[in-house]
């Protein structure tokens, strides 16, 4: 493997050690703390401690900043890669540049996102962070297998890094309202079930991508006949 086929194993290395264990260890506390819930309602003793609430916050933030942070990293890979190929600097470096801010600009985003706390703040960096990892995707050299959008590991990951920013803008009003509450954990489940997309498609994606030096021959394959 060369050095640009070690790098592409970087985001699924990271999403596999760290996002898929924080993913279950979330899960874990969101039913402890909800179970708990359960049985304060109904005025019964529970054997879950009280802390189990405050862990599941604090566990739910990081699996946020990294389903966001993996996000573009599996998004600044092909990017780059596309603009070194294909020499941008030389022909636009505008374009270059752009790219440059908009990936800075995301992390700022995401950083402010964690700072603010009234809500229209909350709302407008939460809006900037989900324009710039849509932005990113758009870029040239990511795939996106637009044709088959329902299996498409990119759409999936959008998908997941939107609602993770979603799920920071409103934790401070579930604890306001049981409206936001309720909309809070359908939108959690949604982001486990995409989380369980993600770990197939991603695994299809590395069986389908080749290797840097076989790129020249398999892409003259007839994949819509799957003939060579």
């Amino acid at each position: 493997m060369d050095t640009i086929d070690v790098l592409r194993l970087v985001h699924p290395a990271i999403a596999v050690v760290w996002v898929f264990p924080l993913v279950g260890i979330t899960t874990y506390y969101a039913w402890q703390t909800r179970q708990r819930r359960l049985a304060v309602a109904a005025k019964e003793k529970s054997k879950i401690p009280p802390v189990a609430g405050q862990e599941h916050v604090k566990i739910g933030r990081w699996l946020a900043t990294s389903v966001i942070g993996v996000a573009l990293l599996g998004l600044a890979h092909p990017i780059v890669k596309h603009l070194v190929r294909n020499d941008v600097w030389g022909t636009a470096p505008f374009q270059v540049v752009f790219i440059g801010l908009m990936f800075s600009l995301t992390i700022a985003a995401l950083v402010l996102l964690y700072r603010a706390r009234a809500p229209h703040w909350r709302a407008i960096f939460a809006t900037l962070t989900s324009m710039g990892v849509i932005i990113l995707g758009c870029q040239d050299g990511v795939f996106r297998r637009g044709n088959e959008w329902f299996v498409s590991h990119y759409y999936y990951g959008v998908v997941a890094a939107l609602l993770m920013v979603v799920s920071v803008a409103i934790l401070p009003e579930i604890y306001r309202s049981l409206t936001w509450r309720r909309i809070h954990i359908g939108l959690n489940i949604l982001a486990l079930l995409i989380f369980v997309g993600q770990g197939m498609t991603g695994t299809r994606d590395l069986l389908e991508i080749p290797l840097s030096w076989q790129e020249p021959f398999i892409y003259q394959c007839d994949f819509a006949n799957k003939t060579c």
